[in-house]
């Protein structure tokens, strides 16, 4: 990691603290209005956005051909949204809060997407043998995990080898993508312990993470929104990132963070 960390002043949720969040997969009702969010970390997130997808273009997007379509609905829907956030149309360009000017890219939609929001997106479409497959992203901010590993599989392979991610939990997550509406969409939350702050994060199967100890590091916590498109069907999920220094927690928050991490681990 090198420069200065990208911080937030605070997690606006605590999901190892609220029982709603904690029992996976912690799915709560999501209003619409509140699914895109322009935070305090906008700028310098955006920053870093720019020079991932400028260096590494291949490395966080990624977009099949059967999710061409798809990504064209979402950019449609996220444009209609942007002025509320401020964002300024200019032509083929959008004037973005933080006064970057940013110009469409109707070949590489999600790319645009990754460089107008903070939201990183994921296009989720139905396979041959029924469970979701990925098939388009733009993922920037990945938290242990890498988008050339994971682009084609279903749900099982994406989540290989999350632990908890069991056969149990793998039908119920099925049942709640096939039962996504556009007119519900759906969010969670996790919490994760990281020693570096470096958003960017990919880690292939079997590699390991070093986490920050007791009130060390930082933790990094996902809003992750499920949404059904209402004309290609195809369900997004779009990953919000937070990340605080650990030090901001208070004794309490963190005790009860260390208790939830080991019962997991265990």
């Amino acid at each position: 990691m090198t420069g200065t960390p990208i911080l937030h002043d605070r997690l606006p949720f605590l999901a190892w603290m609220d029982p709603k969040l904690a029992r996976l997969p912690g799915i709560q009702p999501l209003d619409m209005e509140d699914w895109l969010r322009i935070d305090e970390a906008y700028a310098a997130q955006m920053a870093e956005r720019e020079r991932l997808i400028a260096t590494i273009p291949d490395k966080v997007h990624a977009l099949l051909p059967q999710a061409e379509e798809a990504a064209r609905e979402l950019a449609a829907m996220i444009a209609e949204r942007l002025p509320s956030f401020g964002f300024t149309r200019q032509g083929a360009a959008w004037r973005c809060p933080d006064g970057r000017l940013v110009s469409e890219a109707p070949d590489a939609p999600l790319l645009t997407l990754g460089r107008l929001v903070q939201e990183d997106l994921c296009i989720l479409q139905p396979g041959p043998e029924g469970s979701h497959i990925l098939t388009g992203a733009v993922l920037c901010f990945p938290a242990s995990w890498t988008l050339a590993e994971k682009i084609g599989r279903n749900l099982i392979g994406i989540h290989n080898p999350v632990t908890e991610y069991d056969d149990t939990l793998a039908r119920r997550v099925q049942r709640l993508f096939d039962a996504i509406h556009p007119e519900r969409p759906l969010w969670r939350a996790n919490a994760l312990a990281y020693a570096d702050p470096a958003l960017y994060q990919p880690r292939r199967e079997g590699e390991t993470r070093q986490q920050g100890n007791g009130q060390g590091g930082y933790l990094r916590s996902e809003r992750q929104c499920l949404l059904r498109l209402p004309r290609t069907g195809a369900v997004v999920f779009s990953i919000h990132t937070y990340q605080i220094a650990r030090s901001l927690l208070s004794p309490e928050q963190n005790s009860a963070y260390i208790r939830r991490h080991h019962r997991a681990a265990g």
